[in-house]
């Protein structure tokens, strides 16, 4: 039997209205002085300054930095790692989906490794344990809240640098579905499709294991069931919860059997385009899965059985029943059906595709492609 291991946060803390377990959780650690990383419509809401009151209730104290963008920026992680130390803060506190999160785990990492962002591109290039870092989820997609996994955009290549160090795995994970009700029906959709990506490319993979298997599966199933009433009725709590159940099994999945061309294409539509990532992965995800087709029908039929999808056995049928269900369920939530409709250019496929490939030597594919495989992938995605 291969050595494998497992990687996810040592506390992960989960519920409506889990919130107040979480404060006493952080002070129980000791700390005291908090950088609250989010962006500017958290801050806008006025969940931030609830979050910040609640840790005040329990003397401690916080600084908010509204700083993190969408695909978040290398000058996002610098000016939150010079926010860090200009409130002299020893613990640092994510609020928000992917991008706080990732923003959060840069400025972490840097604050006890130093040095430049940058210079953790790849797989465990730090040496040193991060800042604490307190992982407040409000949406259910992403998973970063509980993984290994720091993607931040390099604005001068214009790419996303995947950071991938056991190292960036945050020491408390914090999943309350009542901070997800207020999410839009789009952003519902993106991020719910992000994570059924997330939980098909790890069932797929050539790292996974029957613990991330069972994780994928169980995640693909919820989100079958609950991410359309999620997106229809914002407010119906059953949908939310079981939607935070379902990112975060897939998480699990993904954080331990890692990712494959889909990320890897997508990726590059954040770097240059700067485009929603979920909704990137969603348009991705079907054509991906039918190159994968070719190795993996067996593993895409258990997926569309997860689906809902009656498949008998495996083999090409299996496999196309898998592909109908994720562009039904994509159709289902509003997703757009191509590329050219986020105004994705034909003229930069050649340059999406070099980096695509470049990007994907640290995932874990199941059908190896060359350069003129991931163009030819694009372009069925437009």
């Amino acid at each position: 039997m291969a050595t494998t291991t497992f990687f996810i946060p040592s506390v992960n803390i989960m519920g409506t209205g889990c919130i107040s377990e979480a404060v006493a959780t952080i002070r129980r650690h000791g700390l005291r002085r908090l950088l609250i990383v989010t962006d500017a419509g958290l801050a806008r809401s006025g969940m931030a300054a609830r979050i910040q009151q609640q840790l005040a209730d329990a003397d401690i104290q916080s600084t908010v930095f509204d700083g993190a963008k969408p695909n978040p920026t290398v000058a996002n992680v610098e000016a939150g790692l010079a926010a860090l130390k200009a409130a002299d803060c020893d613990a640092i506190v994510s609020l928000g989906g992917g991008s706080p999160h990732d923003c959060a785990k840069g400025i972490a990492l840097c604050a006890t490794n130093g040095g430049h962002i940058s210079d953790y591109e790849g797989v465990d290039r730090s040496t040193r344990p991060q800042l604490p870092l307190i992982a407040i989820n409000t949406t259910a997609g992403t998973a970063s809240e509980m993984t290994r996994f720091c993607i931040i955009t390099d604005e001068q290549r214009h790419v996303k640098m995947a950071i991938v160090d056991r190292n960036v795995t945050p020491l408390l994970s914090v999943n309350d579905p009542a901070l997800m009700a207020g999410m839009p029906p789009s952003l519902t959709a993106a991020t719910g499709m992000d994570a059924l990506t997330h939980a098909v490319e790890a069932y797929v993979s050539t790292a996974s294991t029957p613990i991330t298997d069972a994780c994928a599966l169980k995640a693909v199933d919820l989100i079958s069931r609950h991410l359309r009433s999620a997106v229809a009725n914002g407010g119906n709590a059953e949908a939310r919860e079981q939607m935070a159940y379902a990112q975060f099994l897939a998480g699990m999945a993904f954080n331990n059997a890692s990712l494959g061309y889909v990320h890897a294409m997508a990726h590059q539509l954040g770097g240059v385009y700067d485009l929603p990532h979920g909704v990137c992965n969603a348009v991705l995800l079907p054509h991906v899965q039918a190159f994968n087709a070719a190795t993996s029908a067996d593993r895409l039929a258990d997926v569309a059985r997860a689906m809902g999808s009656s498949v008998s056995g495996g083999g090409q049928a299996g496999a196309e029943a898998c592909l109908t269900a994720i562009r039904q369920l994509s159709a289902d939530v509003g997703i757009p059906a191509g590329l050219s409709s986020l105004g994705v250019k034909a003229e930069d496929i050649p340059l999406l595709a070099a980096n695509a490939l470049k990007d994907a030597c640290g995932l874990t594919n199941p059908r190896p492609a060359s350069q003129q495989e991931i163009e030819a992938l694009f372009r069925n995605a437009m």
